[in-house]
């Protein structure tokens, strides 16, 4: 199975899985360093990038999710998504590059219909390709995922959801739905 294809059904799993709708957001932090078997940020690589962001986004597309890509410490994790997916949001003034940014958020800039930047966001569930750090961009209380997929390329892969805190005491009552 090719790139784009591990990409394709990891999210098709996680969207399942985390039982996201409409309008939620998916956060993924990569490193086509690792995908290509390199050291994270050594080797950007934009060709896996474009792959990796087609299997992706075609997914989250057809769901109407919106993808939210996490650029590296370079740009300090900066967020580029769609301006829809972040109404009222403060962008930053910031064009991720494959060296400051790193090539999956400068390819997902190039094709965003209208792309922004901002500092950070709270998206719904995730994924970590390589080891790039997202969980600072989940909402609260994450859960780690485990699917049939684990790598995607050569990079080891990560996935998270998100549930609501659970709040209360030892009469509390939980709605199972939301677990």
């Amino acid at each position: 199975m090719d790139i784009k294809d591990q990409c394709k059904k990891a999210v098709s799993e996680l969207c399942e899985v985390a039982k996201l709708k409409e309008g939620d957001i998916f956060i993924v932090g990569c490193s086509t360093s690792e995908v290509v078997g390199s050291k994270i940020g050594t080797n950007s690589d934009p060709d896996a990038a474009e792959k990796i962001f087609e299997g992706i986004y075609e997914e989250l597309n057809k769901r109407g999710i919106y993808l939210a890509v996490q650029c590296c410490e370079h740009l300090n994790r900066a967020i580029i998504t769609e301006k829809a997916a972040v109404p009222g949001a403060e962008y930053v003034n910031a064009v991720p590059q494959k060296k400051a940014g790193g090539s999956l958020a400068t390819v997902a800039y190039h094709k965003f219909n209208e792309p922004c930047v901002i500092e950070e966001i709270k998206a719904d569930a995730g994924m970590d390709i390589g080891g790039t750090l997202i969980g600072m961009h989940l909402k609260r209380v994450a859960v780690p995922v485990r699917l049939s997929i684990n790598k995607i390329g050569e990079a080891n892969v990560i996935f998270a959801r998100v549930r609501p805190k659970f709040i209360g005491g030892a009469r509390a009552v939980y709605d199972e739905s939301l677990l």
